[in-house]
């Protein structure tokens, strides 16, 4: 018997215009109403790597000081939006759609009882993110949930 045939995975092409978010990020979360002071800004890092060699992009957010969440970036090649599976240290697990062009991003998630929606705009230069976060009870009044700001640090 030979030796097992060696399988490395080739860089996924669907996911090769997110290559402009690899890297080091410092996150900013302002104007959240479930932070005890709506008006503070904190600060954690945000890092986006390449998984598998390429085949997904993984988003891991925070630390202890602020909230730690784990994203999963994947994407059918017969469709131009991607999936975002998402999960946090409060034990909630979310799917999102994603699309991702010409230096717009959005995610959103259409569910019965809370639904969310996020706009975000990459500058540029390609080192910062200005973003907002709105969320819906009933998927037609939407109403601010916070603000993010990704500055990049590598």
């Amino acid at each position: 018997m030979g030796k097992p045939e060696s399988h490395s995975l080739e860089h996924n092409p669907a996911l090769r215009r997110l290559g402009v978010l690899v890297g080091d990020w410092d996150m900013e979360l302002s104007g959240a109403s479930f932070l005890p002071d709506p008006q503070a800004k904190i600060h954690g890092p945000t890092s986006f790597k390449w998984n598998e060699h390429g085949a997904f992009l993984v988003m891991h957010q925070g630390e202890k000081r602020v909230p730690q969440a784990t994203w999963l970036i994947g994407r059918d090649e017969s469709t131009d939006l991607f999936k975002v599976l998402y999960f946090d240290d409060r034990g909630v697990s979310r799917i999102y759609e994603m699309s991702f062009e010409n230096g717009e991003w959005k995610m959103w998630r259409n569910m019965r009882g809370f639904s969310q929606r996020f706009h975000g705009i990459l500058s540029e230069n390609h080192n910062t993110i200005t973003a907002e976060w709105e969320k819906s009870d009933d998927g037609r009044k939407w109403e601010h949930d916070f603000y993010v700001r990704y500055t990049r640090q590598t």
